[in-house]
């Protein structure tokens, strides 16, 4: 008796601690919420005063991931000077201000301003293919203003679900937070565990889905299936994507994003295959990161440098694990 006693009090004290700490995470988000919804009510060139603030503070006195950026600059690009490697790097700190403020104004932002700050080009590709009942990718990368794509739903059809792949965040005021930005227009937020499964849901409920994937993600280490050679590097990488596309037979998008001028973004939308499955495996991903690399290149300042992308090796992979029938084991002695 003692026993189960110690066990419902155990029970009921964890579920209290739960409760608790339920309450707190929405206490959390409400404050977070009001505080950046009223910032976000702020003109566009108050934010970039802002980002000019923040961009003095982040760069010359944090010093936020400097060494990671300046490393992977040089390494990505050897063949610039070290005074060209600096511009950049200011450049992309720069950016990444202005990102951020961005990102918080699309709290407020309306929809006549983002279709006037964030324009898609050749969109009508992807509504032809939605017409004819074919879903789509869209394969984008942590380049330029990412989370305005999430406007796209004000330029496609309104017959198709529009939804974009995530990672869910482990704290969860700031997970609800990023969801209210990105499903602000009316598009939905799949969890990246459950991509596949939600698109099946949609295909078999008879609903074309256009689903968009941040794909230069750095893959986890028994998800390393490929690699390309990405910004002079020899680089691991997520393939789910097109396997995805190769099992659903949807058409497959890349999109390119280029800075008009500040607070200005264009992306144009390229058909990379409307029939996955004629394409040798792996092929797709590879024509996404050489895509990607090209659009790097052209503004190198506005990709995500402070990711430390490269830290896992093919030689570490190679002595720590090994593929058997296609899937990634750890090996018993490393």
């Amino acid at each position: 008796m003692r026993f189960f006693i110690k066990k419902a009090v155990s029970f009921h004290f964890s579920l209290y601690l739960c409760r608790r700490y339920s309450e707190e995470m929405k206490l959390l988000y409400y404050f977070i919420y009001s505080v950046l919804y009223l910032l976000s009510l702020l003109p566009m060139r108050v934010h970039y005063c802002i980002s000019d603030g923040l961009y003095l503070l982040i760069y010359y006195v944090v010093g936020y991931r400097r060494k990671v950026v300046r490393s992977n600059l040089t390494s990505s690009f050897p063949e610039k000077s070290a005074e060209e490697i600096r511009q950049i790097e200011r450049g992309f700190y720069h950016w990444f201000c202005d990102y951020l403020v961005e990102s918080v104004k699309m709290l407020s932002i309306s929809e006549a301003n983002i279709r006037r700050r964030m324009v898609f080009k050749n969109i009508e590709l992807m509504n032809e293919c939605l017409e004819k009942g074919q879903s789509c990718v869209f394969y984008v990368g942590h380049y330029g203003s990412w989370e305005w794509i999430a406007s796209w739903t004000l330029w496609l059809s309104p017959k198709a679900v529009v939804a974009q792949i995530y990672h869910p965040i482990e704290n969860k005021a700031f997970d609800r937070l990023f969801l209210d930005v990105r499903q602000r227009f009316g598009s939905v937020s799949i969890p990246m565990q459950e991509t596949l499964r939600k698109m099946l849901e949609y295909r078999n409920a008879g609903k074309a889905t256009v689903v968009g994937f941040v794909a230069d993600q750095k893959p986890m280490w028994v998800n390393i299936h490929h690699w390309v050679d990405f910004l002079n590097h020899d680089t691991p990488v997520l393939t789910g994507t097109e396997r995805i596309a190769k099992k659903l037979g949807t058409a497959v998008f890349y999109g390119d994003m280029r800075r008009i001028r500040r607070g200005y973004y264009e992306t144009t939308v390229q058909l990379m295959t409307d029939n996955p499955k004629s394409v040798p495996d792996y092929g797709i991903t590879d024509i996404y990161y050489r895509l990607l690399e090209t659009t790097i290149r052209r503004e190198p300042a506005m990709w995500l440098w402070s990711h430390n992308r490269w830290s896992r090796t093919r030689e570490e992979f190679d002595a720590r694990f090994e593929v058997i029938d296609g899937k990634v084991i750890a090996k018993k002695d490393s």
